[in-house]
């Protein structure tokens, strides 16, 4: 990724940024605010062309810049980077989602294990350590992008300007949990008005399922995956329970507590470091 791409795009009145955690519902938000724009369940082109992923080595930077200063829809751009390495603009909404970190974890490694290999390097596939090793992994990693330290600093940089009126701070479990409640609120702090007779159908799109059966259209960086339909794989919370111990969670305790405000803390689990 290069971070420096930002500064080749001028922001326009209106533009929402979905600034979040790798694995932590980046597509889902996406497909939401398509909804939202577009009133339909109908898209002019592929989610990813439309909200690309600005930062991405997968994609050449003029074309990048070029994609963006062509769009007249209302702009719904994809990133990684947390606030603090974004351009700030009052006019600009800034969308992160938080999820369960145990949770990301999980998902992280089934996404990693779904990508093909590139050139002589394999990046995917199955892995030699076992899953609980590639979870302490992940938990243990100093990355400033994929890990738990990396997660709650993006997560980190949005609580602390959680009151701003253009940051908009969701969580997966309560994206779960209500949906359709999400949306809507999610469309009250972008201004957008939604007939009442269009909710249960754009609602109805966004779900899980018929998000997984239109996989093709949907799955972001088309090419790199083996399998679409598994890079939505199951979209549930609690997978780590089939994974951590007692002893486990303690220790992972005793590291989110070392990273983390004790109120993000709480936020990120919803109040459930321990069963």
């Amino acid at each position: 990724m290069d971070s420096t791409r930002w500064d080749d795009i001028a922001l326009r009145d209106g533009d929402i940024v979905i600034s979040t955690p790798s694995k932590c519902g980046t597509t889902w938000t996406q497909m939401i605010c398509a909804l939202l724009i577009f009133q339909s369940t109908d898209f002019p082109r592929p989610l990813g062309a439309m909200s690309v992923w600005l930062e991405s080595l997968l994609h050449r930077r003029e074309e990048i810049v070029a994609e963006l200063a062509a769009q007249r829809h209302r702009r719904f751009m994809k990133t990684h980077i947390p606030l603090d390495g974004l351009p700030y603009d009052k006019r600009v909404t800034y969308v992160c989602v938080g999820r369960d970190p145990r949770d990301t974890a999980i998902s992280w490694d089934s996404h990693m294990a779904n990508r093909k290999a590139t050139g002589a390097k394999k990046t995917g596939g199955p892995p030699t350590e076992s899953a609980r090793d590639r979870f302490w992994l992940w938990v243990d990693s100093s990355d400033d992008l994929n890990g738990l330290s990396g997660m709650l600093h993006h997560l980190s940089t949005f609580w602390q300007m959680r009151d701003q009126p253009n940051v908009v701070l969701l969580h997966y479990q309560e994206m779960q949990d209500d949906l359709e409640g999400t949306m809507r609120r999610l469309a009250a702090r972008l201004g957008i008005e939604v007939p009442e007779e269009k909710w249960p159908e754009l609602v109805g799109a966004a779900s899980f399922d018929e998000m997984k059966n239109r996989a093709d259209e949907l799955a972001p960086e088309p090419g790199i995956w083996i399998d679409n339909n598994q890079f939505f794989r199951r979209g549930t919370s609690g997978q780590w329970r089939e994974l951590l111990d007692a002893d486990d969670l303690r220790r992972y305790q005793d590291r989110v507590q070392k990273l983390a405000d004790p109120e993000l803390v709480g936020w990120v689990h919803q109040g459930k470091i321990l069963p």
